[in-house]
């Protein structure tokens, strides 16, 4: 691994990824979802950004101080390098970096990084050990490798869209960006098999991620019922194909899902529903029973729980032991008990916004603490110093960089955050960073 690592690779009580280092050539939300990923594993990320305006998502509101929320959730524990790929000297800057990195990342359409000098086979002439990372939306090749899409449109065809909504109800997109965020775990998951691989043989890999091939991954079940009957799985709400009881149920004052996941849960929810009579039906004995007799079932269950509160049936079907949950809020969920005592929420200390929170990793060991939570960069923030520190470039040729336009340097201390103007933060535009040093 690099030796400019943060601390020592052979520390075991270090982040799994300390002293590995990303170079991370991606922008908007599947590649940073992944080299986040990695960064909250403990690898070091140098994030490079154009010198005017950065990553899209920097302009992306709602923002404070022009800070995009949505930069910001994306992009915790990394170092911002503005610099201009499309100029001779930045690309030769950024090749010049990608001697010195463990990881390259980038989500170009195929052929741009080609094109821009960076692909994978310039990056790996100048770092044969490199373990490669392009994520698209159709991959490397194929027939549509290069055609654009966005989430949306990878959700469509991946078929997940289609069985996503109400019965008899039009097609709908999950709520959140699951092509995207998939594409991104799917591209840490490589990365990290590559650095296994890496260890063992010695060789870089060349990691090919397409969004589509992660949504199609994840029909699984469904995909294999299409192969063994042939039909079509049609879309069916909050409930499941194969299981009932299943789903979202209305209790007095609000929403409930159960999941009887197994046939030793359906005779203690009968139960604990006041209900035994159900339990006792020799026409529900089984789950292939209660999916014939769906609406049925549902109805009784339904009508149960409509008669007392959330409370009182979260008491209830906690002693009984069936898996169940309320229907939060964010505000709810990220206030929950279970996600702070996890860690899941973190404060930071932003350049410019001040105390701020913002989410936890996903994957925790137990030998060890995350990294420190870092706020998101500020646009070339980490210019001048990794140029310096790493490259060994002198402060005269980094101003000359500077002022031809190469690169840009934020402000490596940046000065205290303004004072708010009443009422006019929220809504303007993000402004990015375009300090010199």
């Amino acid at each position: 691994m690099t030796d400019e690592g943060g601390g020592s690779p052979a520390d075991p009580l270090a982040p799994p990824l300390d002293g590995v280092t990303v170079l991370d050539l991606t922008r908007v939300l599947s590649g940073p979802f992944a080299t986040l990923v990695l960064a909250d594993l403990g690898a070091r990320i140098w994030k490079v950004e154009h010198p005017d305006g950065g990553d899209e998502t920097r302009l992306i509101q709602p923002s404070r101080h022009g800070e995009s929320h949505y930069f910001m959730a994306l992009n915790r524990n990394k170092a911002s390098l503005a610099v201009d790929l499309k100029a001779a000297r930045g690309r030769d800057l950024v090749l010049d970096l990608a001697r010195r990195a463990d990881v390259v990342v980038e989500n170009f359409r195929p052929g741009v990084a080609g094109r821009l000098g960076l692909g994978y086979e310039e990056v790996r002439a100048a770092n044969p050990g490199v373990v490669y990372c392009s994520i698209s939306a159709f991959g490397q090749s194929g027939p549509d490798s290069s055609q654009a899409a966005f989430d949306v449109a990878v959700q469509a065809l991946s078929g997940i869209m289609r069985i996503t909504g109400e019965p008899g109800g039009r097609p709908l997109r999950a709520g959140i960006p699951v092509a995207d965020l998939s594409a991104g775990m799917a591209a840490g998951t490589g990365i990290l098999a590559g650095l296994v691989a890496k260890g063992r043989t010695g060789h870089g890999r060349h990691v090919d991620v397409s969004m589509l091939d992660a949504m199609v991954s994840m029909l699984v079940y469904y995909a294999d019922r299409y192969f063994m009957t042939g039909e079509e799985p049609a879309r069916i709400g909050n409930g499941h194909l194969s299981v009932v009881p299943y789903g979202l149920y209305p209790a007095a004052d609000g929403d409930l899902v159960i999941a009887t996941l197994s046939e030793r849960y359906w005779d203690p929810l009968c139960r604990a529903l006041g209900r035994p009579d159900l339990a006792d039906d020799p026409r529900l004995t089984t789950n292939a029973d209660r999916v014939e007799h769906r609406e049925e079932v549902n109805a009784a269950v339904s009508e149960a729980l409509s008669r007392r509160p959330l409370e009182h049936w979260r008491r209830i079907l906690g002693e009984a032991d069936i898996p169940h949950a309320p229907v939060l809020s964010i505000g709810e969920t990220l206030d929950h008990r279970q996600v702070h005592a996890r860690g899941m929420v973190r404060s930071y200390e932003h350049p410019l916004l001040g105390p701020s929170r913002g989410l936890g990793p996903m994957v925790h060991f137990a030998d060890c603490e995350p990294p420190e939570a870092v706020a998101a960069p500020l646009l070339g923030q980490h210019t001048a110093a990794v140029l310096s520190e790493v490259l060994g470039l002198s402060d005269g040729t980094i101003d000359a960089l500077a002022r031809d336009g190469v690169i840009a340097c934020g402000p490596a201390e940046p000065s205290a955050r303004p004072e708010p103007s009443p009422g006019a933060d929220d809504d303007r535009p993000g402004t990015p960073v375009r300090h010199r040093r």
